[in-house]
Parts: C-alpha cells; sequence; structure tokens
C-alpha cells in the first residue's frame, strides 16, 4: 500500500503494520476509557495471549488461535456478569487471572520443552517479520473499527454517558456492547504479532489518555487519539531501524513519554487550575 513511498519492503511493511494497529487501537481505547472499563483491554489482551500460546503449544497456526480464544473470552464476559450477577470488572479481573495462567503456564512449559525461543515473540511481538495478509487483515479491522464508530456514534456516546440510562431509554446497549468487545478482540489478536502481549495495552490506552488532555469531547478525541498513535507509531519506526532498536517496545516508550509531556502541557490543566 505503502510501497511507492517506501521503497524497502521490510520498512514499509512495518509502516502499514503500525499505522493500522494504531488507528484500530487508540479508537477503541477512547471507548474503553470514556467507559472506565481499563480492565477490558487488558482482560482481551492476555485473551489473545494465551490463545496464541495454546496454539503456539499445539503447533497450530497461533494468531488463529488468538483470535479464537479471545473472541471465546469476550463472548463470556456478559452472559458470566449475569448469571453470577457480578459487576463487568469482577468478571474481567477473573477471566483475566485464568488468560494470564494460562499463558505463563504454557509459555514456562515451552521453554522446558526447548521452544521458549519462538514463544518470546509472543511476549513482544516481531514487527519485521509480518505477511502482507497480515497487514490486510489489520487494514480490514481498522476499517471496521471506524465504521463501527460511524455507525453507532450515538449509541456510543450513550453507553459512555451512563450504560443504564442508555438501556432504559430503548438503545440497542447489549448488541453495541457485544460489536465493541468482538471488535476489541479481533483487533488486539491481530496486533500481538506486532507489539506482543506485554505491550498491547499501551496501544490501547495510551494514545485516548493522551488525546484526553486537550479533547474536551468525545468527537475531537476519536480524531486526536489516532492521530497521535500514527504519528509517534511512525517516528518509532523510523528510529527503530535508523538506530537498530527494538521497536514494539521503543513505541510504547515514546507514547507513554508523550504522555507525560501531554500531563504537564495539558490545556485541560491550566483551564482547571485557572478556575479555582
Amino acid at each position: 500500500m505503502l510501497e511507492p513511498l517506501i521503497t524497502n519492503n521490510v520498512v514499509c511493511h512495518a509502516v502499514e503494520a503500525m499505522v493500522f494497529a494504531s488507528i484500530a487501537c487508540s479508537i477503541l481505547g477512547v471507548v474503553i476509557s470514556r467507559m472506565s472499563l481499563a480492565s477490558i483491554g487488558f482482560t482481551m489482551s492476555h485473551a489473545a495471549f494465551a490463545g496464541a500460546s495454546i496454539g503456539m503449544f499445539l503447533e497450530t497456526n497461533a494468531q488463529m488461535a488468538a483470535i479464537a480464544f479471545s473472541v471465546g473470552v469476550a463472548a463470556l464476559i456478559g452472559p458470566i456478569s449475569d448469571k453470577a450477577k457480578m459487576a463487568a470488572d469482577a468478571t474481567l479481573g477473573v477471566l483475566f487471572a485464568l488468560c494470564m495462567a494460562v499463558a505463563i503456564f504454557l509459555i514456562s512449559y515451552m521453554q522446558y520443552l526447548g521452544k521458549g525461543l519462538s514463544a518470546s515473540s509472543l511476549l513482544f511481538g516481531d514487527v519485521i517479520s509480518l505477511y502482507r495478509e497480515e497487514i490486510y487483515a489489520l487494514a480490514a479491522v481498522s476499517l471496521l473499527t471506524i465504521i463501527f464508530v460511524l455507525l453507532f456514534y450515538k449509541e456510543i456516546c450513550a453507553i459512555m454517558f451512563n450504560m443504564k440510562i442508555a438501556q432504559a431509554s430503548g438503545m440497542r446497549v447489549q448488541v453495541v456492547y457485544y460489536i465493541l468487545l468482538f471488535i476489541i478482540a479481533l483487533s488486539v489478536a491481530l496486533c500481538l504479532n506486532i507489539v506482543g502481549g506485554l505491550l498491547i495495552f499501551v496501544w490501547l490506552v495510551t494514545p485516548a489518555s493522551i488525546a484526553s488532555q486537550f479533547c474536551f469531547d468525545v468527537k475531537s478525541m476519536f480524531i486526536v487519539a489516532p492521530l497521535v498513535a500514527l504519528l509517534v507509531s511512525a517516528f518509532g519506526v523510523w528510529a527503530g531501524f535508523e538506530y537498530t532498536l527494538p521497536i514494539a517496545p521503543l513505541v510504547a516508550l515514546l507514547l507513554t513519554g508523550t504522555f507525560g509531556l501531554a500531563v504537564m502541557l495539558s490545556t485541560k490543566r491550566r483551564v482547571t487550575t485557572r478556575r479555582h
């Protein structure tokens, strides 16, 4: 897609992957952060991590296993909360612990079997060894995320404000909520090869947190968060290749550093200070 601009195929694939991962994760991150359900992010990221571990342990397609396991966990969140009469956060905590335990157990066992090197890619990702089909899948998920937000913008805003009020007003809260979980599961599973199971949460939360320091409404956050993620990720890919640095951890550090800078320069903080 970017071949006319970037002649080196490896760099081109890395930039494309980071671009699409940034778009999907940062847009979903806005919804997650505004719903105060950051636990969805780390639960789904570790569900993909556990699924990929299972796939690698069984010597099948790790990415397909990650997608299947993530979607399965997403489908369990609502029913478990309803049947056990538990808050969503409590359910997510239980599922997070399960996914983390499965992933750690299998990776430790694979290291014992001498497969530790291949398992380590699940932890930190490997953006330079992606196939073209994986990038197309990421592009499709990014497009799906944008379409989802455009189609259900009113419902999303209502749910972010108050889920119970939105449900009482007759909105399709459950439908939108489950579609959101499905897209998060799909996005996280596809991004696992890029940034790894330990860092994917940074892409889901940090760009939205940076945008929240300057934006006063949700609509502007949906624009600023992907833009910030795109710029930081593109710079991280360039710096990684230029100075032979690990790309995913570098981008994660840059995003975190950008968040710290955003907090110091926040227009919201200045406005609040003046009011007091």
